[in-house]
């Protein structure tokens, strides 16, 4: 029967609407001026008034924020000098405030009774209170004449659109193909319309108010909270819309008084290596005030200010803590999170919309944030939304009013305390025990929302007739009322407009433009940014020292390289090599400027700490281009000592002339050159959007500049397609420079003089730039003959670098400040072509293309368990739990205790600790944070990897074998899954590898069908995985997560870790009832929740609950309606539980949880002496007894156990190869990257070389292209990684511990993968290289030759890639020792200094490295029988003696053996001697022959082989033997140091480097 369009319901009682008016207009009329405003505390609506002032006891008491505190001795003496000041002001104002008819507010003062150095306001005592600080804080503002800006909110007809698709389709490799073939999208049809996220929204937020804003995931909650701020970058309003600020236009607003309105994002981003003290005062100092209380230095008033939000938000005790991240140790998940609301908080904004930031904070944390929230409101009549999914029922009534969002749509704004009953009258049913927060969400859940008896057809049910039916309502009307008079009070642009500007500009520092949004002006910006760059630096020195450490190894190893060269023409080849080198790696060390993957860990780099710096920029804490400029001001010192040691080495070790006066223009050149390249490093990183687009620009020009240097390609041997790279490349006229400063002057005698046995006129030397007759060679004329430099430039050189300094520094700061935002997209599903479900076909649901709904019809939100019998809207498919396996094993453990050693403390994480789970029952593992609730299930799930564990961990009385963890399923918190598979592939993966070879394959399929069936994931399951955002949403991961193990058919038990963690309320609640279902049919679950609410607490049958230190509080039967669990607690002293009061968080108070949570009474004691403690030991006792008299009944016919997998190793290889294959097929931005890479790479050298002459510049830049080929593997390494990493991440945290399949397999499969791709582009690349280099006259076996070297060079690039990342734990410390290892092998493959003239001490690396046999092979087939013509400047020209010919002068020298030719036998005069005569002559220098052809490819073979072998070795020894883990912290020591020498090794090579170096604490880690 079709429901009736809603209609607001007739003949109801209507005193709620009268109630909302008069507050309404009591809101309006009895508002106090702006002025006396500053005094007023009594809430908005009545009810908070009577509930406040109960709540405020606890403010008084000082118990909420009783923490320990940890300040300096030296800061100690001035807070409580602020603290003694405030205490002896006079707590009470001349005139009270009164209302505008005389009458007194009705508030309660709680200053009065304040003595002098009274500890409550005083935020290092615990008796601090911050109620009492912030009354007594405005107070001396009011007095002191010191305004603070106060504003609301309206928007009307609020309407904010975007683009997008709910759906999009999978890549893959052969996508670009069949792009032509779908002509539809290249012209523009089907492109993303426009589509609407909100829909005309209205309300009005007066100053002082809490605005709670409450929907789905996904129905528009940060799309409003962004709106209201006007941070909606990417999207944007309508015309009709408006926001005011009391009638200041948002954009006026935002343009000049843009910090005063801020958004809290739900991620957050913090400089990991500052401490949680630096951040804060940082972010006061930035919004420090000009005019100031009590006369107080700008220091000691943000200092005194953040030590105040530190004790409110309980982080005064990690004062001296870094904040961290996930790669650098620091404060916890949520104390980070409350950085960051402590941050916002001292923006001092008036208007503050916080996302979603009680995420990860317990119940009691999350509560005191939210009261804090409400002083601030009260006091400082600070307006707030805040968007909260899980909210308590004390949470929601300190809210003045909340909004409740459906799709999108507005269908409620108003008091808090009005909602409740609007929804009812409206005819929905509210369960008892449900908190208002998710009675409010609930009603926009189909599969949730409960109908009361006879409204099931009168209830709105979409989102558009909730809409509909809220604007047809009285409620709407008042509001629309309500409106009109805010806007009446506050003319648009009139007055309030000029009293903000009058508030900012007192509040601003002296030299800041009037109508700027900052505070402190430009000079004070930078300063305040630089001292910060050094606090990162010192916070993160292990690194700075590693990094200078690895540059200065880098000096000693190519100063060495060249030692004692000789100061003879043979010594102007490796004069201009050790400049090569000298310049590139000063130039180039600046490329870890564009490392956005470091994620701010290093300091001063512009991408990485981008979301950092877009933050502040909306707090208005700085210009982005202060902090661009103080990252230069604060780098020049360190690059300046830096350089200096380096050059000092390399200079002085690698033979350069020792003159004062060249080194010291040595110096300034390559000074000046490391401080452009890094203002291009830094341009380039700061235009682009993404680190990916940033390398793959960076890999260019590194390859551009190095071959246009004028070393390894002399400038008369360029081409003019590319020659114009040589005049814009500032490494270039640096080289130029240095090379003809080190020459300018020099004589340098013959080394081969042509003939040996000349004399006078009779002899030339067979160097460039050579005169004939004489024995020594001018630097200049060298210079000049062979690369056309002149002395003369070197001044000239110096003026075009510091214009190229001087450009680049300017752009990069107009970049920095342009090139900030970022587009805000939209959530959408991806699906494999061809698979896109029915019910996607031809949508027109905007909101879902918008991204405001993901689940079509809620395929992944299962019905609850209707337990009232109330009618409710529920979806088939309950049913088909019953495809579980029964099941009979009871899984048992008994004193389980866990003991490790941390930083040489021994620490005991569990304690004694029994329990039980039997099929059929659902059991909830608690705890405060800390207890060690995942640690007990890691334990008991077999997946520690450390420390020792004892105790009794028994199935049916047996210890457990080999195949427990196969048999059981582990759902893990991480949702970790192969982003490129579908829902269903990753279901039938799990059941070949983990169902028995038994079961045949159909019917491994059928079960998986069963579980889509179970979980109703039957509109995604051919959906791919995907990131966040781009994929499946949270809950659909998590569906995902618990299919995956129950396609695995776990006989035993299901593990559950935090199955709710990140879900709203009703997620959550679909998920548990599901466990219930998995219960009811009798599977066993285990299931860790983190403070569920009281209907989701009510489904679980038995309860195990740990204090901290991992003690036991109580195990057992939790009882209908919780009456066992809250009769324990009764009965040993606790207070009753209130009727309304949640069980599980009426529990966790009583233990005190919560930061600054106590209790009197040792619980964990109490358990141990308790009758139910001695019950639980009966029982265990008796399960043992009764299993094993079962199993001796069954004696020796129970069924063998299977080995550790349960399919064979073939059936293992052949899924997971599959598996890996699909992965990189699907992954086409992986395969295209990587031949793309080889093509223009291998393109752009061959077009560079084009066809090279016979000269022998032409055969030295020969050997130089194929030595730039070589170049390509640092890039492809670093490719390569990456994907290794996901694979083996998966591997290692869930299908390893659960048995899936062996090691061996996943490092076969990933091998055998990587080859046909290398094979692929190794053809790629001699096609693209060789050809335009050599031409075609080769013949087909030297071709056929030079592609069997393409192809091995890049099977082994992967195979050594793989070889290093096997043991280690992540490819940035793998790429950093990857670097290090191929910079010594291209040092030291005889290219660039020939090996006869390698030091003694060197020559055993040139035989070593595997480059020397891929170039040796490579150069011998293409150079082979190639004969020399030498150019003109080549030639050695002398006159023979009077009488004879050049011939009959030169036949001593032709007999002795001389490789050379001479062109004029016969002439009398000129003799033209070439020194050479044929390419094997000119590689003979080289020692590369072209008789070990073959020889050096079986030995490259070798080399792949060793790295096969060596990467099972290295897997093995460091991440599956089981030891001490002493000698995998020693690997990992020797590593980390490695890979700290390779960061700017890696510079030369490509410039690629993944991550910055991590600390010491960090490298210990393995797992």
């Amino acid at each position: 029967m079709a429901s009736q369009p809603p209609q607001p319901p007739s003949g109801q009682p209507d005193t709620q609407y009268e109630e909302y008016q008069s507050e309404v207009i009591t809101e309006t009329t009895n508002r106090p001026t702006p002025a006396a405003d500053v005094y007023e505390i009594t809430p908005t609506n009545d009810v908070m008034d009577d509930r406040y002032e109960h709540e405020h006891d606890d403010y008084e008491s000082g118990a909420m924020y009783e923490t320990v505190r940890t300040w300096s001795p030296q800061s100690r003496p001035e807070l409580v000098r602020i603290a003694s000041v405030f205490s002896r002001i006079d707590s009470h104002p001349d005139v009270a405030p009164t209302t505008e008819d005389g009458g007194q507010l009705n508030r309660r003062d709680t200053l009065a009774g304040v003595k002098i150095g009274d500890p409550v306001l005083d935020p290092t005592k615990p008796e601090f209170d911050f109620y009492k600080w912030a009354r007594m804080f405005t107070h001396v503002m009011e007095k002191e004449g010191i305004k603070r800006n106060r504003t609301g909110v309206m928007f009307r007809n609020l309407t904010v659109l975007g683009s997008g698709s709910a759906v999009q389709y999978q890549d893959t490799f052969l996508s670009p193909f069949a792009a032509p073939f779908r002509p539809g999208e290249l012209c523009g049809k089907g492109r993303n319309p426009e589509k609407v996220i909100l829909h005309d929204f209205n309300g009005a937020i007066r100053e002082g108010e809490l605005l709670m804003v409450l929907g789905r995931p996904g129905s528009g909650c940060s799309t409003f909270l962004k709106a209201i701020c006007g941070e909606l970058h990417g999207l944007q309003k309508k015309k009709e819309s408006i926001i005011h600020y009391n009638g200041v236009s948002q954009h006026t607003f935002k343009k000049e008084l843009r910090g005063e309105a801020v958004y809290s994002a739900e991620d957050e981003h913090h400089f990991p290596h500052l401490t949680v003290g630096q951040t804060l005062e940082f972010a006061a100092a930035a919004r420090t005030p000009s005019k100031r209380v009590l006369g107080l230095s700008r220091k000691d008033f943000s200092t005194h200010l953040a030590r105040v939000m530190m004790s409110v938000f309980g982080l005064s005790h990690t004062y001296n803590t870094k904040v961290g991240d996930d790669y650098v140790r620091g404060v916890s998940g949520g104390e980070r999170k409350r950085v960051s609301i402590a941050e916002i908080a001292l923006s001092g904004a008036p208007i503050c919309c916080w996302d979603n930031s009680t995420r990860g904070l317990d119940s009691a944390t999350a509560l005191e944030f939210t009261k804090a929230l409400k002083i601030g409101s009260q006091v400082g009549g600070i307006t707030q939304c805040l968007a909260i999914y899980q909210a308590s029922q004390a949470i929601y009534d300190i809210f003045d009013k909340v909004i409740v969002l459906y799709e999108g749509r507005q269908i409620f704004f108003g008091p808090t305390r009005i909602a409740k009953q609007y929804f009812e009258e409206m005819g929905w049913y509210c369960p008892p025990r449900q908190t208002t927060a998710d009675f409010l969400t609930s009603v926009t859940n189909p599969k949730e929302r409960i109908a009361k008896e006879g409204y099931e057809n009168r209830v709105p049910r979409t989102a558009v007739e909730f809409e509909r039916y809220w604007k047809q309502s009285q409620n709407n009307k008042l509001l629309l009322a309500d409106m009109d008079r805010f806007e009446a009070e506050y003319p648009p642009e009139e007055g309030h407009l000029e009293k903000l500007r009058e508030t900012h500009g007192q509040a601003q520092a002296k030299h800041t433009a009037s109508k700027s949004p900052y505070r402190i002006s430009v000079p004070m910006q930078v300063k305040l940014c630089t001292v910060r760059a050094y606090q990162r630096l010192w916070g993160d020195k292990s690194s700075t020292i590693a990094t200078n450490i690895s540059q200065i190894m880098m000096a000693l190893i190519i100063g060495s390289l060249f030692f004692d060269t000789p100061q003879t023409t043979d010594g102007f080849f490796a004069k201009g090599s050790v400049i090569f080198f000298a310049i590139l790696l000063n130039g180039l060390m600046s490329i870890t400027e564009i490392n956005g993957l470091c994620k701010a860990t290093d300091p001063i780099v512009p991408n990485a700490q981008r979301p950092i710096v877009v933050k502040h920029v909306n707090f208005a804490f700085y210009h982005a281009y202060s902090e661009a400029l103080a990252g230069i001001v604060a780098d020049i010192p360190i690059k300046f000592l830096l350089a200096l040691v380096f050059n000092i080495i390399i200079y002085f070790l690698g033979g350069l002339e020792r003159s004062a006066a060249k080194f010291f223009i040595f110096f300034l050149f390559t000074f000046i050159t490391i401080l452009t390249m890094s203002a291009i490093f830094r341009t380039l990183a700061a235009a682009t959007k993404t680190i990916p687009q940033a390398l793959a620009l960076a890999g260019v020009m590194i390859l551009a500049l190095v071959i246009y240097t004028g070393f390894t390609l002399q400038p008369s041997y360029m081409h003019p397609w590319f020659k114009w790279i040589l005049y814009i490349n500032p490494i270039a006229y640096a080289y130029e420079a240095l090379l003809v400063n080190e020459v300018h002057g020099n004589r340098y005698r013959c080394a081969t003089p042509i003939p040996p046995y000349g004399s006078g006129t009779n002899f030339a030397c067979a160097v460039a730039g050579a005169v004939p007759g004489e024995m020594s060679v001018s630097g200049d004329a060298w210079v000049e003959s062979s690369y056309d430099y002149s002395y003369a430039h070197i001044w000239r050189n110096l003026g075009i670098l510091l214009g190229f300094l001087a450009f680049f520094y300017f752009v990069y700061l107009v970049v920095s400040e342009l090139n900030l935002s970022s587009a805000s997209s939209a959530e959408f599903l991806v699906f494999r072509r061809g698979h896109l479900p029915k019910n996607f076909q031809g949508s027109k649901d905007e909101e879902a293309a918008a991204g405001g709904v993901m689940y079509p019809n809620d395929p992944a939100r299962l019905p609850p368990t209707n337990t009232n019998g109330a009618a409710g809207e529920t979806a088939p498919g309950g049913s088909t739990v019953a495809v579980i396996p029964p099941q009979k094993d009871i899984f048992t453990w008994r004193n389980v205790t866990y003991d490790i050693t941390i930083k040489g403390e021994p620490r005991r994480l569990l304690d004694n600790i029994s329990g039980w789970v039997r099929p059929g029952t659902l059991t909830a593992l608690m705890g405060v944070s800390g207890a060690g609730k995942t640690t007990l299930l890691d334990a008991l799930a077999q997946r520690t990897t450390m420390g020792v564990i004892t105790g009794d961990m028994l199935v049916n009385g047996r210890p457990l074998d080999s195949s427990f963890q196969r048999k059981t399923g582990y759902v893990q918190q991480q949702d970790l899954h192969l982003e490129t598979t579908t829902v269903r592939e990753a279901l039938r993966f799990s059941a070949d590898l983990r169902q028995p070879k038994s079961v045949s394959r159909k019917e491994k399929y059928e079960y998986v069908e069963d579980v889509i069936k179970m979980l109703s994931m039957e509109d995604f399951s051919e959906a791919v995985v995907g990131n966040p955002g781009e994929g499946l949403n949270v809950e659909q991961r998590k569906l995902l997560t618990i299919g995956v193990e129950l396609a695995a058919k776990p006989q035993l038990l299901l593990f559950l870790d935090e199955p709710t963690s990140g879900l709203d309320s009703q997620s959550s609640w679909s998920i548990v009832t599901f466990l219930r279902k998995l219960a009811d049919n009798g599977q066993a679950v285990l299931s860790t929740i983190h403070q569920p609410s009281g209907i989701l607490f009510e489904q679980f049958d038995r309860l195990l609950f740990l204090a901290k230190g991992g003690r036991t509080v109580y195990f057992g039967d939790i009882g209908k309606n919780s009456e066992t669990l809250l009769n324990y607690f009764e009965t040993h002293g606790a207070e009753p539980c209130g009727p309304s009061e949640n069980p599980a968080e009426y529990m966790l108070n009583v233990v005190g949880a919560g930061p600054s949570g106590k209790s009197k009474i040792d619980w964990p004691a109490v358990w141990k002496e308790s009758e139910e403690s001695r019950h639980v030991q009966q029982e265990l006792d008796r399960i043992q007894s009764e299993t094993s008299k079962r199993n001796e009944g069954h004696g020796q016919s129970a069924e063998k156990e299977p080995g550790e997998f349960a399919m064979p190793f073939t059936s293992q290889l052949y899924c997971v190869t599959t598996r890996v294959f699909q992965q990189y097929w699907r992954t086409p931005s992986y395969i295209w990257g990587k031949l793309l890479l080889g093509l223009t790479s291998a393109l752009f050298i061959g077009f560079s070389f084009f066809l090279q002459n016979s000269s022998m510049a032409g055969l030295q830049n020969s050997l130089f292209s194929i030595f730039m080929l070589t170049t390509i593997f640092s890039s492809l390494v670093q490719q390569i990684m990456p994907r290794f990493v996901t694979q083996r991440d998966l591997f290692e945290v869930r299908e390893r511990p659960s048995r899936a399949y062996s090691w061996k397999v996943f490092l076969l499969a990933n091998i055998i993968v990587e080859i046909p791709y290398q094979i692929l582009l190794g053809i790629i690349a001699w096609a693209s290289l060789f050809y335009p280099t050599f031409g075609a006259h080769l013949s087909s076996e030297r071709q056929g030759i030079l592609l069997l070297y393409c192809v091995q060079f890049f099977i082994f690039a992967s195979t050594f890639a793989q070889m290093i990342i096997a043991g280690l734990p992540d490819a940035e410390t793998a790429g950093g020792i990857a670097t290090t290892m191929f910079g010594l092998m291209v040092t030291f493959n005889g290219v660039l200094q020939k090996p006869n003239a390698l030091p003694g001490f060197w020559r055993f690396m040139w035989r070593v490295s595997p480059i020397t046999y891929t170039v040796g092979g490579l150069a011998a087939t293409s150079l082979h029988s190639r004969e020399v013509k030498c150019a003109q400047n080549e030639l050695a020209i002398f006159d023979p003696p009077s009488g004879a010919t050049c011939a009959q002068y030169l036949q001593k020298l032709v007999e002795a053996g001389a490789p050379g030719k001479l062109y004029n036998p016969m002439s009398t005069s000129q003799c033209q001697y070439c020194p050479l005569s044929s390419g094997d002559q000119f590689l003979g220098g080289s020692e590369i022959h072209w008789s070990d052809r073959w020889r050096n490819f079986g030995i490259g073979w070798a080399y792949i082989v060793f790295n096969i072998f060596a990467t099972v070795a290295l897997y093995y020894l460091i991440r599956v033997r089981k030891s001490s883990g002493r000698p995998n912290r020693i690997i990992s020591v020797i590593t980390y140091h490695l890979s700290q020498f390779g960061t700017y090794c890696r510079a030369f090579i490509t410039g690629r480097k993944e991550k910055c170096p991590r600390k010491r604490e960090q490298i210990g880690k393995i797992y």
